[in-house]
């Protein structure tokens, strides 16, 4: 028969928190189940009344039974049920090993309350998990996470079991396992370590269900160009710690410098110091301490002076005691800006080589500030995230942990609850205000990439805005950016305003709280003045730097939300892959064949269909026919821009998309119909089709395009700069340097996409015929709207709605009377108009 005695009984009483070198158990199991028991009402009553209000009628007939069983939430379960049965199994496991000894009320008090609030904390999830899913039937898509109220609970719940350790060499508690009866609930409090410590861990993972998943929007009106996917979604996650492993396990690749012995060892020399830091925050207050009871004590000067400098020392490695100004951290920091750097450099050399990764169809989508701007944004972020963490975060949490257990160990229970109280109070409130302030820095930094985005789009488009005279509407536009950031930029900075208040009345109250109660100690003669000086020392400097850690978590949250738009990039797959094992293109005679191609840029709607033909080697092919047909792609497949729908494409033989890109593209050059040129000289961007190419290859290749002596003409010849994109040339001029410069790499295989469109008459003449020399004995397929540039070529295609409707000489097609022949007849006309104007206005002058 089970009894029950006095509240305490023999483990009280429940007044004093301090017994016996540790917590008191009647006070520990009176306190701790309270406030679980109130948090977890709270929360469920909270979930309760405020979601109901969202569900439709007929709803509430869904359960979370609906959908799938998820592993993570299935886990969950599991754990908060075996919660629930936990403090039973407490109870059960006192009475059975006390021999009937009459059981504590505390016992019983803390069995019930800890039930209670496990229930509530069972019942919290199967209604989130409840109220997701009927979400998810209204047809509103989400990502499941957990409330703060549930995840404040399994937070408590898990500190309060490693509070329990502070009571360590206390012989009330089950650790010395001294009978049986310990024994058995040292057994219950690692299974219910276990248990608490998985619930902490997945609540922050959020299990539930799946995220939402965002469809491709294509702009179906160009044929050519697919939507950015580098712009963010319209509506942002909720939390700035999804995908947290795997941004973790990114930074890490970048923490530890592979293939560089020598920084190796610096970081582990910086982790040293920091370890080292660490053990100073401890012994400078303890010094000080010291002389203030020397001081007392009027103790002989030898030991007073030793006792001086010894401190002293100490604050000369320590510094002003934030960490930034001391001997030992400035060493660590010299030391690691060259790993800093090494990250830096690691970071943006992966992103921009990424992005020469991606396809065309991404970079004819992209906008090109917004995605600067992330590189820039998020290569910054990337370092700072290292530095906070490594550096900041861990060390603080590190002093803050040392402190309660020293405040507990060496003063009284009183201080190192009252310190942890504070820095629980403290962390959750920056927590919950920093998530809720989370909104207003996404939407500033999306508002910031469109301002900067349109910024760049209006100086691009310089000469467009002149032409339409739209200075004024431009400047209205960036105007109504900028006022649209400032106000997101004003929302961000006041609720930073307003989480800084409320961390400094929470520190505020801890240390006025623990003052009081150390000033009492002293009076009663507990407690030594200098232990007092002791107090306030350490203590303010253990609130320095929880001061500092709201800081820190914002920055590491916002180098988060900077790192979002970077992870985004790095997620962008590549389009165009080579095949495991691919080998390099073995070139012989220059054949081409396309067998049975189909192709589309976008879903529902071919560019190419079921095209086949074959362009003997040194023979010319020319694609002829209305814009739109799909001519340039013919060119873009063959250079493998992208793959093929169906089909096949051959190069002596040899399927292109078996063979290794880089080889592919060594044997062919390019003459674009849009040439763009990079901001250098002349020189170096005819070179750019052979960098190792001396000064006289280049002045052959330019006087084999028939620029040389326009060149000449410059004021500083070859050395003179184009501009950004060329603008400095003419369309002329840089079409003559795209020749040249495709004269220079020497293809075996050359690909000309209107390469004289930009040229006049004359100049048109000259082009051909210096293109002629080049193409000689070289396989050239030619994009032409000039049907004169391309009589003579070997084979024509007349294309029209992506298919292929004659082919043939040029003599054959004109016979034939087909599109060809319109076409040809049409232009002749053109031309023949074309000149009777000429010939007319010469008469009148």
């Amino acid at each position: 028969m089970v009894t029950v005695g006095n509240y305490c009984e023999a483990e009280g009483p429940v007044g004093p928190a301090w017994e016996k070198g540790g917590l008191s158990p009647c006070f520990f199991f009176t306190v701790v189940p309270s406030i679980l028991m109130a948090l977890g009402a709270l929360a469920l009553v909270l979930a309760l009344t405020c979601k109901r209000r969202e569900w439709p009628a007929g709803s509430r007939e869904l359960s979370w039974s609906a959908g799938p069983l998820v592993l993570p939430y299935g886990l969950q379960l599991l754990l908060a049920t075996l919660q629930v049965a936990l403090p039973l199994a407490t109870l059960v496991g006192r009475v059975g090993t006390t021999g009937g000894a009459p059981l504590p009320g505390y016992l019983l008090l803390a069995s019930i309350f800890g039930t209670l609030a496990s229930a509530c904390g069972l019942g919290l999830l199967v209604v989130e998990r409840n109220q997701a899913w009927q979400r998810l039937a209204m047809g509103i898509w989400i990502e499941f996470r957990h409330s703060l109220g549930l995840l404040l609970l399994w937070t408590v719940a898990f500190a309060a079991e490693n509070l329990a350790l502070v009571s360590w060499n206390s012989p009330q508690w089950w650790w010395a396992r001294a009978d049986l009866s310990q024994k058995v609930q040292f057994s219950l409090w690692v299974l219910r370590y276990v248990v608490s410590g998985g619930l902490f861990i997945l609540g922050l993972w959020a299990p539930g269900l799946r995220p939402q998943s965002y469809a491709l929007k294509v702009n179906e009106e160009d044929q050519d160009v697919e939507r950015s996917q580098v712009q963010s979604t319209e509506e942002a996650p909720g939390s700035t710690w999804r995908d947290l492993g795997r941004k973790l396990r990114l930074l890490s690749g970048y923490l530890w410098p592979r293939g560089s012995p020598a920084l190796q060892l610096v970081v582990l020399i910086c982790l040293g110091l920091m370890g080292l830091e660490r053990g100073l925050n401890v012994l400078v207050p303890i010094f000080y301490r010291n002389i203030v009871n020397l001081l007392t004590e009027k103790a002989p000067w030898s030991s007073l002076a030793w006792t001086v400098i010894t401190y002293v020392f100490l604050k000369f490695l320590q510094g002003g005691g934030t960490g930034s100004t001391g001997f030992v951290s400035n060493l660590r920091t010299f030391l690691w800006i060259r790993v800093q750097q090494f990250t830096s450099r690691q970071v943006q050399l992966h992103l921009f080589s990424h992005l020469h990764e991606l396809s065309l169809r991404w970079h004819l989508g992209r906008r090109t500030g917004e995605v600067l701007r992330i590189v820039d944004r998020g290569t910054s972020s990337v370092t700072g995230l290292l530095s906070y963490l490594v550096f900041n975060v861990l060390p603080t949490l590190a002093d803050i942990t040392i402190g309660i257990i020293y405040f507990s160990m060496f003063f009284n229970a009183w201080f190192g609850l009252i310190v942890f109280l504070c820095m629980s109070l403290y962390l959750i409130l920056t927590i919950v205000v920093t998530e809720w302030r989370t909104k207003f820095r996404r939407a500033m930094n999306l508002q910031e990439n469109a301002t900067r985005a349109r910024a760049v789009d209006s100086l691009l488009n310089f000469e467009t805005v002149k032409y339409y005279n739209a200075e004024g509407y431009e400047v209205d536009r960036y105007r109504e950016a900028i006022i649209n950031y400032q106000d997101l930029e004003w929302k961000s900075n006041a609720s930073l305003v307003l989480l800084n208040q409320t961390q400094n009345l929470v520190t505020g109250l801890g240390l006025l709280a623990g003052s009081l109660l150390c000033a009492y100690f002293v009076s009663e003669q507990k407690l030594q003045v200098g232990d007092f000086v002791l107090f306030g020392t350490y203590i303010i400097q253990l609130y320095m730097p929880l001061n500092w850690f709201g800081t820190y978590y914002r920055m590491i949250q916002t180098n988060f939300i900077d790192m979002e738009n970077m992870f985004d990039l790095l997620k962008e797959k590549t389009e165009v892959k080579d095949l495991p094992g691919a080998g390099p293109l073995r070139f012989q005679k220059g054949q081409i064949e396309f067998e049975n191609v189909h192709f589309s840029y976008t879903s529902g709607r071919e560019t190419l269909q079921d095209v086949s033909f074959t362009v003997m080697p040194g023979q010319t092919l020319a694609l002829v026919g209305p814009s739109g047909a799909g001519k340039s792609t013919v060119l873009r497949l063959l250079f493998r821009f992208y793959d093929l729908s169906s089909g096949c494409i051959r190069i002596d033989g040899q399927d292109i998309s078996q063979v290794t890109q880089i080889s592919l593209r060594s044997h062919i050059g390019v003459v674009p119909q849009d040439t763009v040129l990079f901001n250098d000289t002349v020189a170096n961007n005819i070179r750019y089709g052979c960098i190792t190419a001396g000064d006289e290859e280049v002045v052959a290749a330019a006087q084999a395009a028939g620029i040389h002596d326009t060149i000449l003409a410059f004021p500083e010849g070859y050395e003179t700069q184009v501009g950004e994109r060329g603008l400095k040339l003419s369309g002329g001029e840089k079409q003559r340097v795209a020749i040249a410069r495709t004269i220079l790499k020497a293809p075996d295989i050359i690909l000309l996409d209107e390469a004289t469109s930009a040229l006049d008459t004359s100049n048109e003449r000259a082009i051909q015929a210096s293109l002629a020399k080049v193409c000689a004995n070289r396989t050239t397929i030619v994009v032409a709207h000039r049907l004169s540039t391309v009589v003579d070529a070997d084979q024509i295609l007349v294309f029209k709605d992506g298919c292929i409707v004659e082919r043939g000489r040029h003599e054959a097609l004109l016979s034939r009377g087909g599109v060809y022949a319109e076409m040809w007849q049409l232009q002749q006309r053109g031309q023949e108009e074309v000149s009777e104007d000429t010939k007319s206005q010469t008469e009148t002058q």
